[in-house]
């Protein structure tokens, strides 16, 4: 999909203040409304001014869009990495669920389903509002549990009406057998209650930070393990790593590239704790030396062996 500059869309500059943004939407959204304007693309422009505008009026969804948007230019093609939005807190407040119908794939790639907000402009309320962010943790956490310092990131006008961020860190327990979509609640971390109001609550999503070598599908966990022909062709006894330590994992005779074998219960913890999948990719060994041609010399003609015998030549 393209990149979309929505400083562009409103004709207003990057450091425009939250003010300067909204005059730049009332001033084109009048100019462009299809009731008023005689253009064959009004409708199309008051739309694109729409979504601009739902962005860039919230302080949360900006700095999301600018801090994704440093590296596009407008037409460029754009997608977002996975993790783009890793420490980033923002708030549960909002005006409803938008009708993101009208939106772009664009829009949605950055903000899925999240309902529209519309920060500064609301009265207080005597709860504080609850808090969001999605963090990332190591597999490892999940095994054996861990205490660890997270640092959150969250938008705030300045006295000029300027958005900056603001940071902040926080000790959080890592409970044993957290799976990746999870929430993690901490109570009262979130806004400050109005008068005599308690906090509201934050609320951590956990995900996994891609691993060098562990996959993971729910509570269970996938793993390649290289093996040698003979080890595959005459069974052997291996070390195969796990999160929580190297196991021994008996390779049955005639194994072939691809064979699951299945570690029962060594998946992510839990009362129904997953299950470590370990899938044997065989590995040749290279030839470096006239010795190893002679060995592969050797069982062409000794082992009576066609690898495409299945496709009939």
């Amino acid at each position: 999909m393209e990149f979309k500059d929505y400083y562009e869309v409103l004709g207003v500059k990057r450091e425009a203040t939250q003010d300067e943004i909204k005059k730049g939407y009332r001033k084109l959204a009048r100019k462009f409304h299809p009731d008023v304007s005689k253009a064959a693309d009004a409708e199309v422009r008051f739309k694109e001014l729409g979504e601009a505008y739902e962005v860039l009026k919230d302080p949360e969804k900006r700095v999301a869009y600018d801090q994704l948007g440093a590296n596009w230019q407008n037409g460029q093609d754009f997608r977002p990495p996975p993790d783009w939005d890793g420490g980033f807190e923002y708030s549960g407040r909002g005006g409803g669920q938008p009708d993101e119908a009208a939106f772009s794939d664009f829009f949605e790639s950055l903000f899925g389903r999240r309902g529209s907000a519309d920060h500064g402009y609301s009265a207080p309320r005597a709860q504080g509002e609850d808090h969001h962010a999605k963090v990332f943790i190591d597999l490892e956490d999940a095994y054996l549990g861990a205490e660890r310092t997270l640092t959150l990131s969250s938008p705030e006008l300045d006295s000029d009406g300027h958005v900056r961020m603001k940071e902040r860190t926080l000790k959080v327990r890592i409970p044993k057998g957290v799976r990746s979509g999870q929430h993690i609640r901490l109570a009262g971390q979130g806004n400050p209650g109005a008068g005599s109001g308690s906090a509201g609550d934050l609320y951590l999503q956990i995900e996994f930070n891609p691993h060098s070598i562990y996959r993971v599908e729910e509570r269970d966990v996938y793993l390649d393990l290289p093996v040698a022909p003979w080890e595959a062709a005459l069974g052997a006894a291996v070390k195969a790593p796990t999160p929580e330590g190297a196991v021994d994992l008996k390779i049955p005779e005639n194994s072939r590239q691809g064979r699951k074998l299945r570690l029962k219960g060594k998946g992510i913890p839990g009362k129904k704790p997953g299950d470590l999948y370990v899938i044997l990719r065989i590995e040749l060994p290279p030839v470096s030396s006239e010795e190893d041609k002679e060995l592969y010399r050797k069982m062409a003609r000794e082992m009576a062996f066609n690898p495409r015998i299945k496709l009939g030549v």
